[in-house]
């Protein structure tokens, strides 16, 4: 057709409780290159607060609103927004997706006299992945309905409103998900190919909190088994007598199969229910459909077509353990966690081993470390493992050095009754009945975490799903002060025992031998007892990085300059984040700045130091227990707070020191440190009370008390 000719198109999108995403997603429908749109939008049953968002957003006169008293589901009001569309063509659009800037006016060029076309979809994990390179040249190419629709989704895919009447296109409202498969076949039914472009003409949005708002397809395995056996089955019911439908559903099926459902039977307590289900679904698959899997699938496929529960176990597992020892020979580190797995966690359980870990194994250091040497300084009958990068980390006491992800790594792991980490442990890790874990964590917040962060921008988009899963093996959460404990209840969904005891990493600063510990790390640094000396304590930055835990980072502070100005009274100390895999130049810089980037103890470097400056680290929430001059180097903090993170403190009017823009301002503050303490007393004093108040030096004694039960 000729796009001149201005047909409307009806854009339909069901919304429920996803305001996090709607603004997005209208946005992008609002910019379409084609204008005469029509935008229905069903709220299907949203809660008040979304609902009085979306009402907010009705700004635009070809936006069409529909409101579900009650959550009807998907199927329900997809039909709706199809009985109210007037317009001459149709897309189903999904509230959290976004519509590439020309992907109507693509579509609509494109379709000719097809009935329908499809467009290329993308997934959406962060938002770069917007930024896609497009080929300059549409090619529309012809593939068969079934290839179209392979993965079971009508979206992204433009189709003319008079195929849908005449065709009485709707969809089955018996279930949550899978609904798209009852649209898609009238399709297999009456057209036997359609064009396809190769332009990404539609973003499909993955989203990065699974646990607390997930999509459809997010939802458990199990739910959406039920769904799609019970799509399945009626779909058969009515249109399994048609050849091209009876091909497309049983390959749904089969592809279901091995792709999600056989992980269901890793766990006995669904083997009863989807068994049944299955046994049910399979029995009216086309014995024809498994010719071309392999012989592993197809015995399969026959016992559950059998209903021959025992045989079926027997056969699985025999398919796991092949499976498995297949993958486990194919690398050392595959074989590993497979010794681990069907070996090391039959192990009894040594019940006085502990296993420390501190910044994923390249540091002595942190809460982990006075815990220990608490252990061995009261002649504590346990045996200490602890786990580095270097097997050959020399440290105090009789510990066994264990090298990260050895196999003496994951022997310790099985059979160690404690854990006591300060990060995030490895998924693959099992917790066993009767394992103790202490999560020390790492600082108070100043940054959103994981749950209370609207978007994720690290390097890995499955963040909050691995954070959750990995924070419900943790016994007991150290917590520093109240504000902690209330927010790592909420951004960590965290349940157990919370220990507000501040923590023992803190300890340091109120030893009474401090001044000696001062003589002694300046001596072995190498520097002047005459020099005073400023800490550079930054953090990593989101969406800078190289790949998961190996970030960027763009040295802002002239440090040359620095040394110009105040290179007679001071010397400047910079400790990188841990994540920070940039090597920090200080070439030139001899005897002025010291890149300790590496050193173990971040406390000994706050006993030290004069001055702190750092940017949103949690580092001066530690470092104002001793009640020293912060500055805070805040570059790119519009960037930082706006967009990547958010605080949760008011920083401007409660951190404890002025925000600084460029290097100069730093400079120049410590060159007039003196009058900043004293313009900023008073807030030192209440930043203290608030967030320093239940340290006392004794926070590893209350730790191990309750902890170990001594």
């Amino acid at each position: 057709m000729n796009i001149k000719q201005k047909a409307t198109v009806s854009i339909i999108i069901p919304y429920y409780n996803s305001m996090e995403f709607i603004g997005d997603c209208l946005n992008s429908v609002l910019s379409q290159t084609y204008t005469n749109l029509e935008i229905i939008i069903i709220n299907d049953g949203s809660d008040a607060e979304n609902t009085r968002y979306i009402e907010t957003l009705q700004h635009d006169k070809r936006m069409v609103y529909i409101k579900n008293e009650s959550k009807k589901g998907v199927a329900y009001s997809r039909n709706k927004g199809l009985s109210s569309a007037t317009g001459e063509f149709v897309l189903f659009l999904d509230s959290e997706d976004i519509l590439a800037e020309k992907a109507i006016e693509i579509l609509l060029s494109s379709i000719e006299d097809a009935p329908a076309i499809a467009g290329k979809t993308k997934r959406l994990l962060r938002p770069n992945d917007l930024e896609v390179p497009q080929p300059t040249e549409v090619i529309v190419t012809p593939n068969p309905s079934q290839k179209i629709f392979h993965s079971g989704s009508i979206l992204n895919v433009l189709i003319r409103s008079s195929f849908i009447k005449e065709h009485k296109v709707r969809f089955y409202e018996g279930t949550e998900g899978a609904t798209d498969i009852s649209g898609i076949i009238p399709f297999l039914l009456y057209v036997k190919s359609l064009p396809s472009l190769n332009i990404h003409t539609y973003f499909q949005r993955v989203r990065n909190d699974p646990i607390s708002n997930p999509s459809l397809v997010q939802r458990s395995i199990q739910e959406r088994t039920r769904d799609f056996i019970k799509v399945y089955m009626e779909m058969n019911q009515q249109y399994g007598t048609y050849q091209s439908v009876k091909e497309y559903l049983d390959g749904l099926l089969l592809r279901f199969y091995r792709r999600q459902v056989i992980n269901i039977f890793n766990d006995q307590k669904h083997m009863d229910e989807f068994f049944d289900l299955l046994s049910s679904a399979m029995s009216i698959l086309n014995p024809a459909s498994i010719a071309s899997q392999p012989s592993h699938i197809k015995r399969e496929v026959n016992q559950l077509r059998a209903g021959n529960k025992d045989k079926f176990i027997k056969g699985y597992k025999l398919h796991v353990e092949a499976r498995d020892f297949k993958n486990a020979i194919k690398g050392f580190t595959r074989l590993k966690r497979y010794i681990y797995n069907k070996f090391f966690l039959r192990f009894p359980m040594k019940e006085n081993y502990i296993i420390f870990e501190s910044f994923l194994g390249k540091n002595y250091s942190d809460s982990p470390r006075n815990i220990y040497e608490y252990i061995i300084e009261n002649n504590l009958d346990y045996q200490c493992i602890w786990v580095f990068n270097d097997k050959n980390r020399q440290i105090p006491g009789n510990a066994k050095i264990v090298k990260r992800f050895s196999l003496a790594y994951y022997y310790y792991f099985a059979v160690s009754k404690y854990w006591i980490n300060n990060m995030r442990q490895p998924l693959h890790l099992v917790k066993r009945e009767g394992n103790v874990f202490l999560e020390t964590w790492h600082g108070t917040p100043l940054k959103k975490l994981v749950f209370d962060m609207k978007d994720v921008y690290s390097a890995n988009p499955r963040y909050k799903r691995d954070f959750y899963m990995q924070s419900r093996a943790w016994d007991y959460l150290l917590s520093p002060n109240r504000y902690s404990s209330e927010i790592f209840r909420s951004a960590f969904k965290f349940d157990n025992e919370m220990l507000e005891f501040g923590y023992p990493r803190n300890d340091i600063l109120y030893s009474p031998q401090k001044e000696e510990i001062v003589a002694r790390v300046k001596k072995n640094i190498g520097i002047p007892d005459n020099k005073k000396v400023v800490l550079y304590a930054p953090t990593w930055r989101d969406d800078d990085f190289y790949e998961p835990g190996k970030y960027k980072f763009q040295l802002q502070l002239d440090l040359h300059k620095m040394k110009e100005t105040l290179g007679d009274d001071y010397v400047v100390a910079l400790r990188m984040h841990y994540f920070i895999a940039d090597d920090i130049n200080v070439e030139g810089l001899d005897g002025f700045a010291f890149n300790l980037s590496k050193y173990d103890d971040i406390a000994e470097l706050y006993l030290i130091s004069d001055i702190l400056i750092t940017d949103y680290s949690s580092v001066f929430f530690d470092y104002a227990n001793l009640k020293r001059p912060i500055l805070f180097f805040t570059y790119d903090l519009d960037k930082y707070r706006d967009q990547l993170r958010g605080f949760y403190l008011d920083f401007e009017n409660e951190g404890p020191g002025p925000l600084l823009r460029t290097s100069d301002a730093v400079i120049d503050a410590i060159a007039n440190i003196d009058v900043i303490s004293e313009q900023y007393s008073d807030r030192y004093a209440a930043f203290y009370e608030r967030f320093c108040s239940w340290h006392d030096g004794k926070s590893t004694e209350k730790v191990v008390k309750r902890v170990l039960s001594i």
